[in-house]
């Protein structure tokens, strides 16, 4: 038998086998759904009642708490179509269980209870590209999990920052991409785009670029593009030159009633099977537009608004400082903690009669040259935090 003929076998053979063993060696990329069902009816699972099935699942994903054990919850979500709906019926989304597994747990609230996910962000300043990894041991930041990455592109009048599941070829292209960071010419304010609608409850405004890609004959039940889900501001240092930046942060697709004990947030459940701009457009004028967005809410409803937590001055360090409990070891002006703020502080000056809420939902600081620690928690995304986090590497001379 040739060695063609040979590896033509091997590779039938591997396939009836579903070993997890080579499936383990995936990354944190979408799972294929199209695996082929006869391999499973040939298999030693095939007669496994159900029932006992799934308790077979749920004591893999009871056992395999952390990464980079975790990755056989995912490898058993990669058998076929019945095993991934079974999975993911078992798995909890990290709100509740404070852990992320699949792709889409990235675009899903982090733990409630002042449960903070720590992470960290690794810069390549050559190439701008930035790095988001889990944290899988407290006292190291060089062996975490890749989560997600994004790359600055220079546009003429502002900046994108392209954020995908992908760590190489970050672009708009393909299924990776997951949504982007926008900035205006000056670098003073940020708009976060997501891919797909944060709920059911938004509809895309017409524009001329949707009429022209034909977004309904795209994806007819979730049309991907550009939905601006929140905004980003810095001001001048309100304590001074030298003082920190004061920042501001509106997310347009989370309540304000959100951070209350029985508030929700919007979650995501699936990533788009299809990319409407990857599709060419007959006029690449009216490609670079952004999906507009409208939410389908009371007037009444108010959304989530966030601030830069106020430090303190300390007397024997002479310097502003934040409690950051050790995740923190640098100073910079990028350090930040962001805390919710109530109805009445929307002017950023603090001037209006707003409330500052005690929990920190997200913190972002410097711990060596290119190296960040990032840590969030409900009601924001790991996704979002990130986008909110790259906005403070970008040179802000108005605000320093």
């Amino acid at each position: 038998m040739s060695k063609m003929g040979m590896k033509s076998e091997s590779g039938r053979h591997s396939k009836r086998g579903f070993s997890l063993r080579s499936r383990s060696l995936r990354t944190f990329e979408e799972i294929p759904v199209t695996l082929r069902e006869d391999g499973l009816k040939e298999s030693s699972w095939a007669n496994i009642p159900p029932e006992i099935l799934r308790e077979v699942l749920k004591k893999i994903e009871s056992s395999q708490t952390t990464w980079p054990l975790r990755q056989n919850v995912v490898s058993c979500a990669g058998v076929c179509k019945g095993w991934r709906d079974m999975m993911k019926d078992i798995v909890k989304i990290p709100q509740l269980s404070g852990k992320l597994t699949f792709p889409i747990s990235l675009k899903q609230p982090g733990p409630r209870n002042n449960t903070l996910i720590h992470c960290y962000i690794k810069r390549n300043s050559s190439n701008q590209t930035y790095y988001l990894y889990l944290n899988l041991h407290e006292a190291s930041n060089e062996d975490g999990k890749f989560l997600l990455a994004a790359k600055k592109y220079r546009r003429p009048t502002c900046n994108d920052y392209i954020i995908s599941l992908n760590s190489t070829g970050i672009s708009k292209e393909g299924n990776s991409y997951i949504g982007k960071l926008r900035s205006n010419f000056l670098g003073t304010k940020f708009t976060i785009y997501d891919a797909l609608p944060p709920n059911n409850e938004v509809k895309v405004a017409k524009s001329l670029s949707t009429r022209l890609l034909g977004i309904k004959r795209v994806s007819p039940t979730a049309p991907v593009g550009n939905y601006s889900i929140g905004c980003i501001s810095y001001g001048l240092n309100a304590l001074g030159s030298r003082g920190p930046r004061s920042m501001q942060c509106t997310m347009d697709s989370i309540p304000a009633s959100s951070i209350e004990p029985r508030g929700v947030a919007p979650i995501q459940t699936e990533f788009p099977r299809t990319n409407f701009e990857s599709y060419p457009s007959p006029l690449p004028f009216f490609r670079s537009k952004s999906t507009r967005t409208e939410a389908i809410q009371s007037e009444k409803e108010k959304m989530l608004f966030m601030k830069n937590k106020s430090p303190k001055w300390h007397d024997r360090l002479q310097c502003w400082c934040l409690n950051f409990n050790g995740r923190v070891t640098v100073a910079s002006v990028k350090n930040f903690q962001l805390v919710a703020y109530s109805e009445g502080d929307r002017d950023g000056e603090g001037e209006g009669g707003g409330v500052e809420h005690e929990d920190v939902i997200l913190q972002f600081g410097k711990v060596g040259k290119d190296l960040f620690t990032m840590d969030y928690q409900y009601p924001i995304s790991a996704f979002q935090a990130f986008a909110i986090c790259i906005s403070s590497f970008e040179t802000m001379i108005a605000c320093e």
